[in-house]
């Protein structure tokens, strides 16, 4: 009789499954294995041994054990436990998101004929000489041809000549490689997905291991070997093995132009020989010019209790200003902790921050570092992870998925400007890291210190509440002044020039001294792009993406010379949500209006304009749009350092603990229009762009100046800001949050519901809205909803949501998985359906 294991599966569904295990087999808890799932095989982790055998139906037996030993620790598997509860998250979703080894597993997509399929496929005729737009001609049976006429809807002619090809190909009843299947009839994958939707194809899939070891081939010079008559390319490619120590990769071989078939010679001719070795992995980074462990006396004060809570668990909260040195705090207590014996995590919010930060890690701790982010490939992510599982390397730097690493013996966790909205997860499972790293903390008896100089307000309260050690570094390094903080109030400036300037007379002066004064500046423009909207001005009609409600946004500057506010036929527009592109039309969709013009500006915009201003400055932008590649930030921040670029122009990439002793001046330019927005933090998060865009200057030796411009010279956030005050902007809007039942002083989560059809969204969301309204007492819950969401539709899917408050977490918790169940019973699919718990995005 057959033993029954219970199997985590990545699918959005709220429970594990129970699958037979074959005699041979020997699965532990925390292995991954591979799981028949309908028509796929999915790799899962095993949860639990030795379970009943299941009485309402009959389990399918596992396909392949791939760990003989658990590659989850019995502490990842109760952090696991706690994400899927606290978020509502599906388990096996959870456990994919902590094990990035897709690498070490291949998959592989087969398509196979349905008997609807077939039914269809005889009722055709062999038409051979039908084309792309021709009609097919059908056989006179009844049933396959009224079949046909009922499924054809919606089918272009195209489509129906790809269709009867799928079938024809698939007509012997093998399953087909996806590959092949496209390349013997020209299919899409849009068509077979479609084909699939219509039951008359099945798609299955199958994994296996492979390995995924990285591998390097070098060309090594045979010492011993005797030298006969050479040409002149041969003598080259053996005198540039010569001087590089007797051996080079064949990957450098071929960017100095030696031809290959000239090294296959040489190895046929016993003079070289080709060697497979493992593929080092290389750190980069832009290294510092002091050592980090130099501490002033506020720094080692910090370093002090720290230390001291090293073994046990205990959260800190380090409080510094921008420039107090908290990373060098940072990489003191890892030091600390690698004395005892003891690994260490340390969190960055974002890949931009890698650069700098595995500098400074590469030139402290070496080969102890290891680096995991979602910019490493599939085969690098998996060898570091597994090098942290070995414990070769006991110091990780990485973003938010780098809170699940593997370490042995995990002493200290520590998160980089915690404030971050980057450590959010916005797909499933929605957890924050930064809670995350305290409770994984928590279970490991590890230390976690939760470093910024704008701390979230949840973790200033808890703070206050002395939930959290808060530690605090008033002053900058060898007592810098923060920099003096100039507001421009743009309403001014308007009613005194008489137009709309992108940058105001006083930025442009300030940046005109600090470039002459060999200094550089920096533009803080928070918008993509060249201009954010396109307007026609007869009827107000917005250009907008026609998957998404929102307006398209245009990324092509204009050439010299055009008037940049008037739209022009044929210049490129973009949707940032879901990447749709179309040009600028001649007229007017709604009204045939040629009076389409271009409204606000973005960072590109803002690149062409200082570039007018400053034709001899050195100009660089950083966005996401000239930040693409895995090295490409790496590129602009060392121009940055060495001084080739004196003029940056950027989005808030550009605010995020970048350390550039030569800036001085900070210019901040459209920053406030987030107040206008519809979300409770919006004060919070311009503070806090504010002060962190303020703080890049003066962190050399000159004293720094920040020029803000804003409509709002009178909000509390931004006053706050120019003075650096902290304490007072926490205050007031603690205040405000107090009042409001609002975090950290209630719980919140989101609610989504979802569909590509508008009636189906808003039904779903009904059901679900009555359920929550008619047991919001039971959680002392407030439900507020169901309504559209601020974006209606996204990549053509339409979106409904609720917000829901609470004063208690049990309460909202059970509420929300009442209504999880009340869902399945309603015929609500799991997978249309995003619960946010600590939601930080209502849009």
């Amino acid at each position: 009789m057959p033993k029954y294991c219970e199997v985590a599966l990545p699918v959005p569904l709220d429970r594990t499954f129970t699958y037979a295990v074959r005699q041979e087999q020997e699965p532990t808890r925390g292995a991954r294995v591979i799981a028949p799932f309908r028509n796929e095989k999915l790799i899962g982790v095993v949860t639990a041994l030795n379970v009943a055998a299941p009485t309402d139906f009959e389990a399918k037996y596992l396909e392949t054990v791939l760990d003989e030993e658990p590659l989850l620790s019995e502490q990842l598997l109760k952090l696991a436990d706690w994400i899927a509860q606290y978020y509502l998250a599906p388990l096996g979703e959870v456990l994919r998101g902590m094990l990035p080894l897709t690498a070490e597993v291949k998959r592989t997509v087969y398509y196979r004929i349905t008997d609807t399929g077939r039914d269809i496929l005889a009722g055709l005729l062999d038409n051979n000489e039908a084309g792309p737009s021709t009609s097919l001609r059908f056989a006179q049976d009844d049933r396959a041809k009224g079949l046909w006429k009922s499924s054809k809807k919606g089918l272009a002619p195209e489509d129906q000549s790809l269709a009867h090809r799928v079938l024809e190909r698939l007509a012997a009843g093998e399953a087909v490689k996806v590959s092949t299947l496209r390349t013997a009839t020209a299919a899409t994958l849009p068509v077979l997905a479609m084909l699939v939707r219509k039951k008359w194809i099945a798609r299955e899939t199958a994994a296996a291991e492979r390995d995924a070891r990285r591998m390097e081939r070098f060309a090594v010079l045979v010492q011993e070997a005797r030298l006969p008559t050479l040409t002149a390319m041969q003598q080259s490619i053996l005198a540039e093995l010569a001087a590089s120590g007797g051996e080079l990769p064949l990957a450098e071989l071929r960017k100095r132009e030696l031809p290959s078939s000239t090294l296959q010679t040489l190895v046929k001719r016993g003079l070289v020989r080709i060697e497979e070795r493992a593929a080092a992995f290389r750190l980069g980074g832009i290294m510092p010019a002091a050592s980090p462990f130099e501490l002033n006396t506020a720094q080692s004060r910090a370093l002090v209790p720290i230390v001291e809570a090293l073994g046990g668990f205990q959260p800190f909260l380090l409080h510094g200003v921008t420039g107090s040195g908290k990373t060098a705090v940072y990489l003191a207590a890892m030091q600390q902790a690698l004395d005892r014996g003891l690994a260490s995590i340390l969190l960055v919010p974002e890949i931009g921050l890698t650069p700098q930060t595995v500098g400074l890690l590469d030139q402290a701790f070496g080969q102890r570092v290891a680096l995991l982010h979602s910019a490493l490939t599939p085969d690098e992510r998996s060898e570091q992870w597994r090098r942290i599982r070995r414990g070769d390397a006991q110091i990780v730097v990485g973003t938010r998925s780098a809170v699940f690493a593997p370490v042995p013996n995990l002493g200290l966790i520590l998160v980089d400007e915690e404030h971050d909205q980057s450590y959010k997860q916005e797909e499933t499972p929605r957890y924050n890291a930064r809670d995350v790293a305290v409770v994984r903390a928590k279970l490991a008896g590890a230390v976690v210190v939760l470093g910024s100089a704008t701390p979230s307000l949840e973790s200033w309260q808890n703070s206050v509440l002395g939930k959290y050690k808060r530690i605090e570094l008033r002053d900058r390094v060898m007592n810098r002044p923060l920099p003096e903080v100039e507001l421009i109030d743009m309403r001014h400036e308007f009613q005194e020039t008489g137009k709309e300037q992108l940058f105001s007379r006083a930025l442009v002066e300030q940046t005109k001294i600090a470039l002459e004064r060999g200094e550089q500046a920096l533009i803080l423009l928070n918008r993509r792009g060249y201009s954010f909207a396109v307007l026609c001005r007869a009827c107000g009609q917005k250009l907008e993406c026609e998957n998404c409600a929102i307006a398209l946004t245009h990324h092509k500057p204009q050439a010299e010379g055009d008037d940049v506010e008037v739209a022009r036929a044929g210049q490129r527009l973009e949707c940032h949500y879901c990447g749709y592109r179309r040009t600028v039309p001649a007229r007017c969709p709604k009204c045939d209006s040629e009076h389409l013009y271009y409204l606000g500006a973005g960072s590109q915009q803002g690149e062409e304009r200082l570039a007018e201003i400053f034709p001899f400055a050195r100009i660089g932008r950083m966005d996401r749009d000239s930040v693409r590649g895995r090295y490409d930030l790496e590129r602009l921040l060392a121009r940055l350092h060495s001084g080739e670029i004196n003029l940056l122009v950027g989005t808030q990439m550009i605010a995020k603990g970048h350390d550039i002793h030569g800036i001085t001046l900070v210019g901040v330019v459209g920053c406030d229009h987030a107040l206008s927005m519809p979300d409770f933090r919006a004060a919070e998060r311009v503070f806090q762009l504010m002060t962190q865009v303020s703080g890049r200057a003066g962190r050399g030796g000159l004293p720094g100046r920040v020029v803000v411009q804003t409509y709002y010279p009178d909000h509390y956030a931004i006053l706050a800001a120019t003075t650096h005050d902290y304490a007072t902007f926490a205050e007031r809007e603690l205040k405000y949050r107090r009042w409001m039942h609002y975090p950290p002083f209630g719980v919140l989560a989101n609610v989504l519901v979802q569909s590509q059809k508008l009636e189906e969204a808003a039904g779903w969301s009904s059901i679900l809205g009555k359920y929550l309204v008619d047991n919001q007492n039971s959680g002392a819950v407030r439900v507020l909803g169901p309504c559209t969401a601020p974006i209606a539709r996204i990549k053509g899917v339409y979106r409904f949501h609720m917000i829901l408050k609470g004063t208690s977490r049990k309460g909202l918790n059970t509420l929300l998985r009442g209504m999880l169940v009340h869902a399945d019973e309603a015929g609500v699919p799991r997978r249309n359906l995003i619960v946010d718990v600590d939601a930080l995005r209502l849009m």
